[in-house]
């Protein structure tokens, strides 16, 4: 059975840093696409950033220059970075990992960002 479990968030200032896990367990090969969405109340989720197999990166204009995604597929796990933090960020930040045209999605991490 594949489990997606998010880890990293909190309650930081604007300005400040977190970095996010999500661990993706249950396949005995490396996930494809592993990425993250998230959402804030009221509003629909969205796509932060997503990182192929192969590397290629992609992320959402709002974030570009200020998050970092990765990914470690000996530990089928994926990181986020987020540094230059703003309240706009705050959202629940969910983590999917891609296998065999099944999206497997964690529950969440609540990022909240004060100013």
């Amino acid at each position: 059975q594949v489990q997606v479990v998010e880890s990293g968030g909190g309650s930081v200032q604007a300005g400040g840093s977190l970095r996010l896990s999500c661990v993706a367990s249950g396949m005995v090969f490396s996930f494809n696409d592993m990425g993250w969405y998230r959402q804030a109340p009221g509003k629909q989720r969205d796509v932060v950033a997503i990182i192929t197999k192969g590397g290629i990166i992609n992320y959402a204009d709002s974030v570009k220059g200020r998050f970092t995604i990765s990914r470690d597929d000996a530990k089928n796990t994926a990181y986020l970075q987020m540094n230059s933090l703003k309240p706009e960020d705050t959202a629940l930040y969910y983590c999917y990992a891609q296998k065999y045209g099944t999206n497997y999605w964690g529950r969440g991490t609540q990022v909240t960002v004060s100013s």
